[in-house]
């Protein structure tokens, strides 16, 4: 199997009725002026009813002799028609914590067991991915894998039949000359990692 195989063949219109994931929304509001006005935005269909997030993305750190690496994947996203560079991630399920939720998909996605950091950063601030376009939100959570356990040796992810993943590691001070590296080599880059890596960057020059 080679993810470069996957291609999209070709795009349509998705009637409303036909929608699994996501739906169109018209919001109507006032501005700061008080004009009413509307906005067109997308909302996922998934988020549980008593839910305040619909997701988690997973910073996942292998604890490695030679120094911390970032765990990252490759996996075909059909609306950009790219191999996209990202991080683990995925969506809660209903009664589920951020924490629970990233050992779960990355244990699933990866076949890591991780644990999630414990010094009071291990869960980000609500996240907003693109709130000009949709309401859908996520929680960061920081994840340490120690590559001693036994766990940890012989993978055994649990894909479900539509996941195609290809999981790597990023030496952490690498990661801003990978990600241009990777995007060189016609990858796209996903915004959490992208993110991550400029931080690193600016952090650099700026010797923070």
């Amino acid at each position: 199997m080679s993810l470069r195989n996957a291609k999209v063949v070709s795009r349509e219109p998705l009637p409303s009725h036909e929608a699994v994931w996501t739906k169109l929304v018209k919001t109507t509001y006032t501005d700061p002026h008080h004009r009413t006005r509307t906005w067109e935005s997308a909302e996922r269909r998934t988020r549980p009813q008593n839910s305040a997030i619909d997701g988690v993305g997973i910073i996942a750190i292998l604890e490695k002799a030679t120094g911390p690496e970032l765990l990252l994947q490759k996996q075909f996203r059909a609306p950009v028609d790219k191999i996209c560079i990202e991080v683990p991630a995925g969506l809660v399920d209903e009664g589920e914590t951020a924490e629970r939720c990233a050992v779960r998909e990355l244990k699933e996605e990866t076949g890591y067991v991780g644990e999630v950091v414990r010094d009071g950063t291990g869960v980000s601030p609500l996240m907003f991915n693109d709130p000009g376009f949709c309401n859908t939100n996520l929680n960061m959570v920081h994840v340490k894998i120690d590559m001693s356990l036994p766990a940890n040796q012989h993978l055994q992810p649990e894909l479900e039949d539509n996941e195609f993943i290809e999981c790597f590691s990023v030496p952490l001070r690498d990661l801003y000359r990978e990600c241009r590296r990777l995007e060189g080599e016609g990858y796209a880059i996903d915004a959490r990692v992208g993110t991550l890596a400029e931080g690193f960057e600016v952090a650099r020059k700026w010797k923070l």
